[in-house]
């Protein structure tokens, strides 16, 4: 059986406020924003390039119990040049901090930002993914499983 994580339910005390937020100083993309039962409202976001969105919710229960606003921590993106990222994102207004690079090799230089209600986004350069995209390594490892 395959399994896809594609959305990450994120609380917010204020869908609006977090949908600008994400949407115009992170520069997600906003896929979806409506009420998608009576009283739910759902704002769909994904990163630029990411197979896995954010949901941005009002009025529904989860039945496995609500996440307050700001206590997700570790959440993590890739870029494949953290001074470009870095330069576009403080351009957009983003508080993100300089990117620090904690060993030499590829994957090991970082930067952290958190969103209106405290939630914290980590952003690392991964060089590699210039060449060898996500979806395709996982692509290949599926084929060498089979």
């Amino acid at each position: 059986m395959e399994m896809t994580l594609e959305v990450i339910l994120l609380p917010v005390s204020d869908v609006d406020r977090a949908k600008a937020f994400y949407r115009d100083k992170v520069g997600f993309h906003v896929d979806l924003d409506g009420e998608v039962m009576e009283g739910v409202r759902i704002v769909q976001l994904t990163p630029p390039g990411s197979g896995c969105s954010i949901a941005l919710v009002d009025g529904l229960q989860v039945p496995t119990g609500t996440p307050q606003p700001g206590t997700y921590h570790g959440m993590q993106l890739c870029v494949t040049d953290a001074k470009a990222a870095y330069e576009e994102l403080t351009a957009r207004g983003l508080d993100v901090s300089e990117p620090v690079q904690f060993a030499p090799q590829d994957g090991a230089t970082f930067m952290y930002f958190k969103d209106p209600d405290g939630n914290g986004w980590a952003i690392q350069e991964y060089k590699r993914r210039t060449t060898e995209p996500l979806h395709q390594v996982l692509a290949a490892l599926a084929h060498r499983e089979q």
